[in-house]
């Protein structure tokens, strides 16, 4: 296969087509060359090492470290080349992002959507850590993982729950945290989908043809610059300043350029602008391209081959033969491998790293190391137990997470926390109980049986064990001389009459109904559900089951176990259902957590990371469920308005905010003040970027890189070796341990730390023409300009525990911009979504310009609202404190592309801008803290606005 020096297309803005008369953004050239990794921040000594390193190696070994082996070739779900001779084992790329998938002895963490329900820092970096150490004991040098798309923007999105929320800014945090956890113990931790990840429906044509759609491309995401950076950049963003090692694309287009190749959103936004130091690695068959996309900053490709079992690949021998043709020039190749050797040395890895001790092809201890091609049977599975005490802090988190929705008073008092006890106990629902065939019975999780703990998918890994609500509770009943009755059939409703009769009946009894509602990988098909979910009700007719339930017993609690937000309308408001607590996705101790919150040993602390609307129709966007063409377009005309920001911009009311969580107890906010601790308009200039010698741009001849006559290949394995018209002998080690044939001395290789190839020689800078790049302003540090991140306000007020119970809350710092400010891809245009002419207008338009928002008049019309702070505070009875939050410069500016700045966050004076009048800016934008009262078992939603002065409204 040959490898064409063609140029991928892939500017946001200017160009246009019209198919059938819908306008969509076309690509315009790229951003070239590819920004070379130079040891920003904190990098500069793990560069050191993989440059010496680098100057060791031979083109064959830089290859092989770029390239998967294949598909089912190694342990791992992929597995790069190694170079035996310099200790460079090949490096074990493994799933998931809630656990180690494929393998026994681990644990199941709650989801990222379900951490993010603890709106909690200390839970996220702690789970980061936790996870970690077990990836690590397996021998995984990459976790893939965190999730930071999709973001949910489509409420049916079939991964969203692998994510944490459908905000940014709570995204990062949770990336920031994850990231810094797993990398502590010296994993290095993949940032993933990047970017626009919107939908698991036509991601992959394969994939599409095998649920009978016609496709000739995956699905293009459509959007504009500010959308992109303040929405589904921004959590990538903070992994990137996070320091972490490898950033995967996915599998969608953007604005009709493949991610893997999309050289704007790599080299451009990734690699400049954000000044990430690590690899991109590809999504597994989520690469389209060789020279493309090697040249757009992919730097490593995965699994290795094009599909599985094929013996085509993008990179290893077509990579090899496009540096010989010219096609990618030799330093591409070395930037490639000195950043994979990099976040290797970042890590620690070089020192004492286990090796991997599992098989990802099967649990059994014997197998084959090659299973594809079934060979080389022998252990392959040691069965390290990684979990530690783990369970301890899954329980917490999962246990903090649950969030209260509804608590109103049945028997005299609230409805929860329930009294050890309670006479008697009903159990409705299949959510309860465990699945008829073992929490790991179906692959990948791909069923719906018993209680919900993960969806499905590769985001998954196998259960230990799985604590389900109904044995949690007996548990407790038990010790309690409670009696215990259930219904775990979802359509028994004569038997659930009936035992809710007599809980009814009882002198103080409860009845708890579980419900979920489930999603997950699009390979995976559920009841008709094609990953992503066809509607927002509950599943097994749970809404059926609740309303029964209700009908005979007035005291009905419902627990839902979701991936997303559910419609519960048809019984939110019912006077019998007394409680409603959202659980989430809380894994492997998921009925001792639910337990805890059930009878008030855990007070609920969580809140709602997404909406919760009375109406499928209120969201904004939704799954593209048929294809609108050939190459389906998915135009996020919304813009930045998604989840909360649509409804407070449409003034929309949901069933329940994002945000919202009720507590056992009681907070009283006050005292709010703010101090100027920055000048906004100070952007200081980019810092200068480390200037790193090349290395000798000699390309080896040909004869070098032939295969070897002493190799046996391998069927399906990737080579980094190019087909000769004549075979050579072996000449000296290669560059991964081969598969030989029986009278090979070449099968082992000697590990070495000294080099027994030639050293190339360093030579100048200019043999690449770096000068015409468009370098963004917004670069020049790991995260983007160190100036982004200068505090600008530090807002104070105190919170107090007025209640009786020792409690958390989390109070939620909002900006709120003036309508005439909101320029760009999203504007509350009388609060109706963008038309064609809109949305050519707003998206092709490259002379946008935004500048801050002072402080405006109360009768301004409010536009966009963004979360831009949180914290979680636990006080007891009586208890208060003082919460500081600090706002950054990249806090409280706005994004623009505007040619005549020259950069695109509209700093400048400051101004705020009105019916074609500036005014000088008195203090900033308003502000809104939201607080949290309970009053009589309801939520009292307040705004502190602050103006001339703070008050309450």
């Amino acid at each position: 296969m040959l490898l064409y020096a063609t140029v991928a297309l892939t500017l946001f803005a200017g160009a246009k087509a019209q198919v059938d008369g819908i306008y969509y953004p076309q690509p315009l050239e790229g951003y070239y060359p590819s920004p070379r990794g130079s040891g920003l921040g904190n990098w500069s000594a793990a560069y050191d090492a993989a440059r010496a390193t680098l100057g060791d190696m031979t083109l064959l070994e830089k290859v092989n470290l770029t390239t998967g082996i294949g598909w089912q070739q190694g342990p791992c779900v992929g597995n790069t080349g190694s170079v035996p001779r310099l200790c460079i084992p090949s490096l074990c790329l493994q799933d998931s992002p809630l656990g180690v998938r494929d393998t026994d002895y681990n644990s199941v963490f709650p989801a990222g959507i379900t951490v993010a329900q603890t709106f909690n820092r200390t839970a996220m970096y702690l789970r980061g850590v936790a996870m970690g150490k077990e990836f690590r004991g397996k021998g995984v040098n990459v976790q893939l993982g965190p999730v930071a798309g999709p973001l949910g923007r489509d409420p049916e999105g079939g991964r969203n729950w692998e994510g944490f929320s459908a905000d940014p800014y709570v995204c990062g945090a949770a990336m920031y945290e994850t990231i810094t956890g797993i990398q502590s113990q010296g994993v290095i931790a993949c940032a993933k989908h990047y970017i626009a990840y919107a939908q698991e429906h036509f991601r992959q044509v394969g994939e599409a043809e095998g649920y009978g759609y016609d496709i000739t491309d995956s699905y293009s995401s459509n959007l504009g610059q500010r959308t992109l950076h303040e929405l589904y950049a921004w959590p990538f963003q903070d992994a990137v300043r996070a320091n972490v090692g490898s950033v995967m694309t996915s599998y969608n287009q953007i604005n009709n350029s493949y991610a893997a190749q999309n050289a704007y959103l790599i080299n451009g936004v990734l690699k400049d602008e954000f000044g990430f130091q690590g690899f991109v690695v590809s999504d597994w068959w989520g690469q389209h391209s060789g020279v493309e996309s090697a040249l757009a900053g992919l730097d490593m490709s995965m699994p290795g081959d094009t599909a599985a079992g094929s013996d085509g690949a993008w990179f290893g021998p077509n990579l090899t033969e496009a540096v010989v043709n010219g096609s990618v020039p030799l330093w591409r190749v070395d930037d490639m491998a000195t950043r994979i050797l990099a976040a290797w040395y970042y890590m620690g890895q070089d020192n004492d790293y286990p090796e991997v001790n599992f098989n990802s092809w099967t649990l059994r201890t014997e197998g084959y190391e090659d299973f594809a091609a079934q060979e080389d049977f022998g252990v392959v599975n040691e069965h390290v137990n990684v979990m530690d005490e783990h369970r301890k802090l899954i329980r917490d988190i999962a246990a903090e997470a649950n969030v209260l929705l509804k608590n109103v008073k049945a028997n005299g008092k609230p409805a929860l926390p329930l009294e050890d006890g309670i006479p008697f106990i009903a159990i409705f629902g299949s959510d309860a109980g465990p699945a008829e065939v073992g929490p790991n019975g179906c692959p990948d999780r791909g069923c719906d049986n018993g209680t919900l703990a993960v969806g499905w998918g590769s985001g998954t890994a196998n259960f230990p064990y799985l604590v389900d609500p109904l044995e949690a509770i007996q548990e407790r009943a038990s010790a309690a001389g409670s009696e215990v009755m259930w219904v775990l059939d979802n359509y028994a409703y004569d038997e659930a009459i009936t035992l809710a009769d007599q809980a009814a009946d009882a002198p103080s009894g409860v009845c708890l109904v579980f419900v979920n509602a489930d999603s997950g990988e699009g390979y995976i098909d559920v009841d008709g559900n094609e990953g992503d979910r066809n509607n927002l009700t509950l599943w097994h007719d749970g809404d059926t089951l609740i309303k029964t339930v209700a009908e005979h017993c007035y005291n009905t609690v419902v627990v839902i176990h979701s991936v997303g937000p559910v419609i519960l309308e048809e019984w939110i408001e019912h006077p019998n259902v007394t409680g409603v607590i959202w659980a989430g996705l809380p894994g492997q101790e998921s009925g001792h957590a639910i337990t805890d919150v059930l009878f008030g040993d855990v007070n609920p602390s969580g809140v709602l990371p997404f909406t919760i609307a009375k109406c499928r129709d209120d969201y904004p966007a939704h799954v593209l469920y048929q294809p609108n063409f050939s190459v389906p377009q998915i135009n996020f005309t919304e813009g930045t308005l998604i989840d909360y920001r649509w409804f407070l911009c449409n003034n929309i009311t949901p069933r329940y905010s994002f945000g919202y969580g009720l507590s056992y107890t009681e907070f009283r906010y006050g005292n709010i003040t703010v101090e100027t601790v920055g000048d906004l308009g100070d952007y200081a200039p980019r810092p200068a970027t480390p200037s790193l010698s090349f290395l000798n741009d000699t390309v080896p001849p040909v004869s070098d890189l032939c295969f070897p006559t002493s190799i046996s290949s391998v069927s399906g394995y990737i080579y980094p070796y190019i087909s000769c018209p004549t075979s050579v002998p072996s000449s000296g080690a290669h560059p991964h341990k081969p598969k030989a044939d029986a009278d090979s001395t070449m099968a082992e290789t000697t590990c070495s730390k000294t080099s027994t190839a030639p050293r190339p020689s360093l030579s100048g800078e200019g043999q690449n023409e770096f000068n015409s790049f468009p370098y963004s302003r917004n670069g020049g540090g790991v995260g983007g300009n160190p100036s982004l991140y200068d505090v600008i306000f530090k807002i104070s007020f105190e919170v107090e525990n007025v209640g009786c119970s020792k409690g958390a809350t989390v109070p939620q710092i909002f900006l709120r911009y003036a309508q005439d400010d909101m320029q760009g891809d999203s504007k509350c245009e009388d609060c109706a979504q963008l038309t064609v002419a809109d949305y050519e207008r707003l998206f092709m338009s490259d002379q946008v310009e935004i500048v801050p928002v002072g402080d405006v008049p109360r009768n301004v019309t409010w536009s966009e609202t963004d979360l831009r702070g949180f914290d979680k505070v636990e006080l007891y009875p009586g208890e208060k404190t003082t919460v500081t939050f600090e706002l950054t410069r990249r806090d409280v500016t706005r994004w623009s592309f505007s040619s005549t700045l020259g950069y695109p966050y509209a700093l400048g004076e400051g101004l705020y801008k009105r019916d074609g009048r500036t005014e000088n800016a008195i203090n900033l934008i308003r502000l809104a803290v939201l607080g949290h009262m309970l009053v009589l078992g309801r939520l009292r939603r307040y705004w502190l606005l602050l103006c001339d002065e703070a008050e309450l409204v």
